[in-house]
């Protein structure tokens, strides 16, 4: 893997950021490594080992980010998974489930990832004209928003060495 996670100087998530990127950080000091992900970087003059974690060596302020509802916060929110049949990939789409024409709203509570057989299967009906079709967990704007991303906070997720570092919320917790 290429990606760092850089961390704030109270090691809270900032960003993850590309190894170039990390080791311009250490080199010019203002970045220390906490973890290394076992692959040397060579330059014309030295060698590194790739970080795979690092912190500022002083506080970055930032406001608190607003969560967007958008196709990627979606698919991220729904681990890239069909809440209706849970095939799982990057193919997917998304679904209203009360749909627009029946007056649903585009809201965080009313859209799913959807794989697109399903979503041509469900069409603009109603969930209650759909006995064969269930949700597997209701829609809800997640509670937790990450200074990172929330694509990069759940792809964050599955590497264990960043673990330690993101917090933990209920909602976003990974499922293997």
């Amino acid at each position: 893997m290429n990606d760092v996670l850089l961390l704030n100087n109270n090691y809270e998530p900032l960003n993850v950021c590309t190894v170039v990127r990390a080791v311009s950080l250490m080199t010019m000091g203002k970045a220390e490594v906490l973890h290394n992900n076992g692959h040397v970087v060579r330059t014309a003059s030295r060698s590194f080992h790739a970080p795979s974690v690092l912190r500022l060596r002083y506080y970055v302020k930032r406001p608190l980010p607003q969560l967007r509802l958008s196709r990627h916060t979606v698919l991220a929110r729904d681990n890239y998974t069909c809440q209706y049949c849970g095939v799982t990939g990057k193919d997917l789409t998304l679904d209203h489930v009360v749909p627009r024409k029946h007056g649903g709203q585009h809201t965080w509570d009313n859209v799913v990832a959807c794989c697109r057989r399903c979503n041509l299967r469900k069409a603009d009906k109603l969930m209650h004209n759909l006995s064969s079709m269930k949700l597997s967990r209701e829609p809800r704007r997640p509670r937790y928003v990450p200074y990172i991303s929330l694509t990069s906070y759940m792809r964050a997720q599955r590497r264990d060495e960043w673990l330690q570092y993101l917090p933990a919320f209920e909602s976003m917790i990974r499922h293997d």
